[in-house]
């Protein structure tokens, strides 16, 4: 949930009037610009979203007689919706700080343009009221790159994240993951407010790595591009070895790459996954090293069978 005063707070906005209505609660991720009611068409008037008022609004408003101007305004405000914000160049009438502190609806100004303006609100009104859930994980930046890593407890996901976040990397989250789909085919993951910054290291205890490693070894939340399950090594166990199949976990709506890393004494884990990471990221951008390998590997064969060696 997301009250009128965080969204507030988080955008910047000047409280004008109707400061008693901060704590209501938005629950639609949609903005009304309420052109048609200013012109006296209420049939359609979505009164549970935030409304949002710019410089055509404000100019079509000033053309109103006073009295329409009174009637229509009090009819916007007496349906009481969350709340009425006005962009950088749109200037308040004193009818809606009036209208805005009898109904005890809040009254916002921003500094940003209309247009900026109505995408930081969808925005941010998405993120908050998105689905979540949580995820039993760590969650590293890597170069970028948002890398869940997933394993049986004990296996050695906090010790991987300390060592990466020593080697320059950003520590998301430990432990528990929560995540939200900002829109489709974004996944977003964030650390509960009690974990923030915090790893867990058996055998040492809590450590924050703010405070070990400064300011750049945390980011408050990343999008999850690559999924890395670390697993204990089995003998009986064909695992993947060239990398062609491209496997993914579906989260919400949206598919995730999903990498298995068996674990071994020799394999150095945290180099394993920065990899994986890389790999991903280069997947993105449209290169795929397994299937260009195996190309390679099918003309060079190819070209052998068409001249055979006299």
């Amino acid at each position: 949930m997301i009250t009128v005063e965080r969204l507030s707070k988080q955008l910047n906005l000047k409280v004008i009037g109707g400061e008693q209505g901060l704590e209501t609660p938005i629950s639609l991720a949609q903005i009304n610009r309420p052109g048609l009611e200013l012109a006296g068409m209420f049939e359609f008037y979505e009164q549970d979203r935030i409304q949002l008022i710019g410089s055509k609004e404000i100019t079509f408003f000033w053309w109103l007689s006073e009295t329409d101007q009174d009637i229509r305004v009090k009819m916007m405000f007496e349906i009481l919706p969350p709340a009425f914000v006005f962009s950088k160049h749109a200037e308040i009438p004193e009818v809606f700080i009036k209208y805005a502190n009898e109904f005890k609806v809040p009254l916002l100004k921003s500094q940003q343009r209309t247009n900026e303006l109505f995408s930081k609100i969808l925005q941010t009104l998405g993120e908050a009221l998105a689905p979540r859930t949580s995820i039993h994980g760590t969650l590293v930046d890597i170069n970028g790159v948002g890398v869940l890593i997933r394993g049986k407890s004990g296996i050695g996901k906090s010790e991987v994240a300390l060592e990466l976040v020593r080697r320059g990397h950003q520590l998301v989250a430990d432990d528990r993951v929560d995540v939200y789909e900002s829109i489709e085919g974004v996944v977003v993951g964030e650390a509960p407010p009690i974990l923030q910054k915090y790893l867990e290291i058996r055998g040492i205890g809590i450590v924050n790595v703010v405070q070990l490693f400064g300011a750049s070894a945390y980011k408050e939340s990343k999008r999850i591009m690559v999924i890395v399950d670390l697993l204990n090594f089995e003998n009986t166990v064909d695992y993947d070895r060239l990398g062609l199949e491209d496997v993914t976990e579906r989260i919400f709506n949206t598919d995730i790459p999903n990498v298995k890393i068996p674990i071994t004494a020799a394999r150095s884990v945290p180099t394993l996954v920065e990899v994986a990471a890389m790999n991903a990221r280069l997947k993105h951008l449209g290169t795929h090293m397994a299937k260009e390998f195996t190309e390679e590997l099918t003309k060079n064969i190819q070209s052998k069978t068409k001249h055979p060696k006299k």
